[in-house]
């Protein structure tokens, strides 16, 4: 078959996909996901026609997928892409560059290269940072703790990554009591320990009790956190690097999505010595709505990433007087991330990614408003774009959550914070408009009613 039509029906199933994402279900309906069964088969003997292929993709899994790239789905921090950053994102796949070396692949490494740099002017980083693009956070947090982990050994005299952990000094990791667990899977994956961190209690918001570190002695990781997985609260950043910077330690900041707070001066006061820090991780494919999958990892201090993450071999044209990404990465084969990242600044400017955070966090609120004017429990204090509303005990509030995803008007997730069973609402999609709010609390609310309790 060939290629242009091929490429125009895709295209046009993709937006027609796109077109009535608003007006269905956010979840998937449940004929369709049994129908996916259907593409279970042996694999074929012989070819199959290439538009054979594409329809019954279509056909068989675009009603099978929940809508997170809709104005509805709440359920977790996922932004819906921007259409400038999917289109981008198709061109980027069709140029097909495994953007690892500059010689090689130079129009992405070197939209990369600018993207960082306009990042860290963005979010307010210090200029000298060198940053990567991964997966996502759990791999940016990967990557800034490698960096972290070589930062504070060289300190020390030790050759981390030269010779290993065996016989290295012991290295102390601190974390708040609600870390992520992507950073301690991080850990865990660069011998640093799951079972062996120190967990620091947290306040009633999930914030590390800085009164509560311990003493730092020897070489020391700290990490803080930005943005709240629940309550979308900021840890007292800058009292924790005053504290850690002192003792000689490294704050490693875990921002997956409470860093673009960064890019609004709205949300200042949470992000106080944030960038006093000495690593960050964040995902673009959360609030600044670029598709899957996209984060970035950030460290203050030159040639720490690099130091961590380069490779080279004798085949590899390695010679450049510019940037080559896989040096700063754990991947030498990857795709270029930086294109879509560097086509929603473009288009959005420094006041669109401001309007984009605060417009999100608004939303949050007025859900915080509705659901509190209805009689029903708001548990966090609503900073950032994340709310979390309890319906009663732990049974009605499930069944609430389990009306509200069969209803269909919008999708929230549940969650067990800090011994509350809650409903956890995240408003992270440029598409949501006050309209989309107004129709998913009046769906809420009318699942919450018929399971509210007679008087």
């Amino acid at each position: 078959m060939a290629m242009n039509p091929l490429m125009d029906s895709a295209a046009e199933r993709a937006l027609r996909y796109l077109s009535a994402i608003d007006a269905r279900p956010v979840a998937p309906d449940p004929d369709a996901v049994e129908r996916l069964h259907e593409l279970d088969e042996a694999l074929p003997e012989g070819p199959t026609d290439p538009e054979q292929v594409l329809a019954l993709l279509d056909e068989r899994c675009s009603p099978a997928t929940t809508a997170t790239a809709g104005s509805r789905f709440f359920g977790f921090v996922i932004g819906g892409s921007l259409p400038v950053t999917l289109a981008a994102n198709w061109l980027a796949a069709a140029w097909d560059q495994a953007t690892g070396l500059y010689r090689i692949t130079p129009a992405t490494a070197h939209l990369e290269q600018l993207t960082l740099a306009w990042l860290l002017d963005l979010l307010g980083l210090p200029p000298e940072s060198e940053g990567a693009f991964v997966t996502g956070a759990s791999v940016a947090n990967l990557c800034a703790l490698a960096a972290a982990r070589h930062g504070v050994y060289e300190r020390a005299g030790w050759d981390v990554d030269g010779d290993g952990l065996v016989g290295a000094p012991p290295l102390t990791v601190i974390i708040g009591g609600e870390a992520h667990p992507s950073v301690v899977k991080a850990l865990g994956l660069l011998g640093l320990g799951r079972r062996g961190v120190h967990r620091v209690p947290v306040d009633g918001q999930g914030r590390m009790r800085v009164d509560l570190l311990p003493e730092m002695t020897g070489p020391t990781i700290v990490c803080a956190q930005a943005g709240n997985v629940n309550t979308g609260a900021f840890d007292a950043v800058d009292e924790i690097c005053a504290r850690a910077h002192e003792a000689g330690a490294w704050v490693h900041v875990d921002a997956a999505f409470g860093l673009w707070a960064m890019a609004t001066p709205g949300r200042a006061h949470l992000t106080r010595g944030l960038a006093d820090a000495d690593s960050w991780a964040t995902d673009a494919h959360k609030w600044l709505n670029v598709p899957y999958d996209c984060g970035i990892a950030f460290v203050r201090h030159r040639g720490t990433l690099r130091a961590a993450m380069a490779i080279t071999a004798e085949y590899l044209p390695t010679e450049t007087e510019y940037r080559n990404p896989s040096d700063f990465t754990p991947e030498l084969s990857r795709r270029a991330r930086g294109v879509e990242v560097w086509a929603a600044l473009k288009a959005l400017g420094r006041q669109g990614v401001a309007d984009l955070v605060e417009g999100t966090c608004r939303h949050a609120q007025a859900f915080a408003d509705g659901l509190s004017e209805a009689g029903y429990e708001i548990l966090n204090e609503v900073v950032l774009n994340q709310v979390l509303v309890s319906f009663g005990d732990p049974e009605t509030t499930e069944r609430v959550i389990a009306d509200i995803q069969l209803d269909g008007t919008c999708w929230c997730g549940g969650t067990i914070w800090q011994g509350r069973t809650a409903m956890r609402i995240s408003v992270s999609s440029w598409a949501t408009t006050d309209e989309d709010v107004r129709m998913s609390l009046d769906a809420i609310l009318r699942c919450a009613a018929r399971r509210r309790p007679a008087t």
